[in-house]
C-alpha cells in the first residue's frame, strides 16, 4: 500500500510517499518512493523540492497556504519522472501531530472527535499543533475521499509511569490544567527502538536502550522493552538537554529573576529561553554544531565551553537513564548531531568503561550519517549511530491502522 506522509511546519510541509505492507514491515524493505519539501510558504520566493527515482527536481514559485503547497507538490510528483507517481494509487495520508495530550497515545483515523481533541491540544503546543491541522485540513480538502491518519510524537510517552511524569507541584494543576511530563520525539524515538532491537536481533520487548535524538531540538528516551520509563522533554520540548537554541534544565528561580532584572513579559522571557539560548547563548555565534566544531578546531573558547557543556548534559542523562534501566543493552545516536558528529558522541561516552561502555575510537570516526555499531566486541553495552526514519514509523501505522479498520 501507498502511504503519503506529510509534516507540516508554520511555513514549510515536508513530505514522503512510502510504500508498505506486513511483509514489508516484517522484512525491513518498506520503500520511499519519493520525498519533498516546500519551504518559505506564504512568501513570494517559496521553494519546491522533490527527489525520486534518483531525480531531484526544485523550483521556486509563490506559494500562499499549504493547500496550495500540497497542491503543487502533488503536481510535481506526476510530472517529475517518465514513470510518473500516480496518486490515485494512494491509501491514505499520514499526519505527524506533535501533542496528542493524555488522550491521543496511538495513531488513530482522524474523525471529528479526533481532530477537535488535537485541536485542544494546541494549549500545549501552539507553535506546532495548528500547523499539524492545517495540513491535515489540506490533505482532506485535496484527498477527499482518502482516510487520513494521525500519529503523535507525545505517543510512546503516554507509557511513562506516573513517578517520571509528575511535577512536585501542587496536584491541582495536574489535575485541573494537565501540568505534566508529556515528552516529544516519540515516533523517532520508536523507530530508534524498533531499528535498535533488528540490529541486535532481539524482540523490542526484550531490549532496554537509551536512544539520543540530536539535532537543533534534542531528547533522550529510556526504554525498557516496549515501555518508555523516562524521557528529557517535559511539558514542553523545553526540558531536559542543551539545544540549538534552547536552555534546557534551568533552575526556576533564574527565569523569575531574569524576568524581574529585565522588566520582561512572559512572551519576552519565553523568547530568550526558546530562541536566545542554548548553544547559540553560550557560544554567542551560532547553534550550528558544525560551525561550532570549526569555531573550536579555530581556538574560540566561547564555543569550546559551549560543546563542553552540551555534551556535559547530554553524558549526565545517558548515565541517569542507565541507571534507571539497571543497565542498557544499547545507547543509540541519531538526529542531525547524534548522527554527523563523531566528536559528539567521543564526549558524551567517553570514561565511562566502568559501566561497560567501551566505544571503538575508529568505528566511531567513521560513522557519518551511517548506519553501524562502534562499540568493541567487549562492551556489555553496544553502541549505535541509527539515522532515525520518522516518516517510515507513520506509513507502518498508517497501513495498521486501515488493517485494523478492515
Amino acid at each position: 500500500m501507498l502511504f503519503l506522509v506529510i509534516n507540516c511546519g508554520s511555513s514549510s510541509l515536508k513530505f514522503k510517499l512510502v510504500e508498505t505492507s506486513w511483509e514489508q514491515i516484517e522484512n525491513n524493505t518498506d520503500k520511499i518512493v519519493a520525498s519533498g519539501e516546500v519551504e518559505q510558504i506564504g512568501q513570494s520566493y517559496s521553494k519546491l523540492h522533490l527527489k525520486t527515482d534518483g531525480i531531484q527536481r526544485s523550483e521556486q514559485i509563490e506559494i500562499k497556504n499549504h493547500h496550495e503547497a500540497l497542491e503543487k507538490a502533488m503536481q510535481l510528483f506526476e510530472t517529475a519522472t517518465d514513470k510518473a507517481i500516480k496518486m490515485d494509487e494512494l491509501s491514505g495520508i499520514g499526519h505527524r501531530v506533535v501533542h496528542g495530550g493524555e488522550l491521543l497515545s496511538e495513531s488513530l483515523v482522524i474523525d471529528q472527535e479526533v481532530e477537535d481533541q488535537i485541536e485542544e491540544c494546541i494549549q500545549f503546543a501552539p507553535l506546532h499543533n495548528p500547523h499539524n491541522l492545517e495540513g491535515i485540513r489540506a490533505a482532506r480538502e485535496h484527498f477527499p475521499e482518502l482516510p487520513q491518519i494521525a500519529a503523535f510524537d507525545t505517543g510512546v510517552h503516554q507509557t511513562l509511569p506516573v513517578k517520571s511524569y509528575m511535577y512536585a507541584i501542587p496536584w491541582h494543576y495536574y489535575e485541573q490544567h494537565g501540568i505534566r511530563r508529556y515528552g516529544f520525539h516519540g515516533l523517532s524515538h520508536r523507530y530508534l527502538r524498533m531499528r535498535c532491537a533488528q540490529l541486535m536481533d532481539k524482540s523490542t520487548s526484550d531490549i532496554k536502550v537509551v536512544t539520543c535524538h540530536l539535532g537543533n531540538g534534542a531528547s533522550l528516551a529510556a526504554f525498557d522493552g516496549k515501555t518508555v520509563i523516562d524521557t528529557s522533554m517535559g511539558f514542553t520540548p523545553l526540558e531536559g538537554l542543551v539545544m540549538g537554541t534552547r536552555s534546557g534544565d534551568i533552575d526556576p528561580a533564574v527565569v523569575t529573576y531574569i524576568m524581574s532584572l529585565e522588566n520582561f513579559s512572559r512572551e519576552e522571557i519565553d523568547c530568550v529561553l526558546n530562541q536566545q539560548s542554548g548553544l547559540l547563548g553560550l557560544s554567542g555565534k551560532t547553534n550550528d554544531m558544525r560551525t561550532l566544531l570549526k569555531l573550536m578546531g579555530q581556538g574560540d573558547e566561547r564555543a569550546e565551553l559551549a560543546l563542553d557543556v552540551f555534551c556535559q548534559r547530554l553524558k549526565k542523562y545517558i548515565c541517569a537513564y542507565y541507571g534507571l534501566l539497571n543497565g542498557a543493552d544499547a545507547i543509540v545516536f541519531s538526529g542531525g548531531i547524534g548522527s554527523n558528529s563523531y566528536e559528539v558522541r567521543r564526549r558524551a561516552i567517553e570514561n565511562l568503561d566502568q559501566l561497560g561502555i567501551i566505544p571503538d575510537c575508529s568505528l566511531n570516526t567513521e560513522l557519518v550519517v551511517t548506519e553501524g555499531r562502534f562499540s568493541t566486541p567487549d562492551s556489555s553495552t553496544a553502541l549505535f549511530v541509527i539515522p532515525t526514519n520518522e516518516e517510515l514509523m507513520i506509513a507502518r501505522d498508517c497501513y495498521r491502522c486501515l488493517q485494523a479498520t478492515n
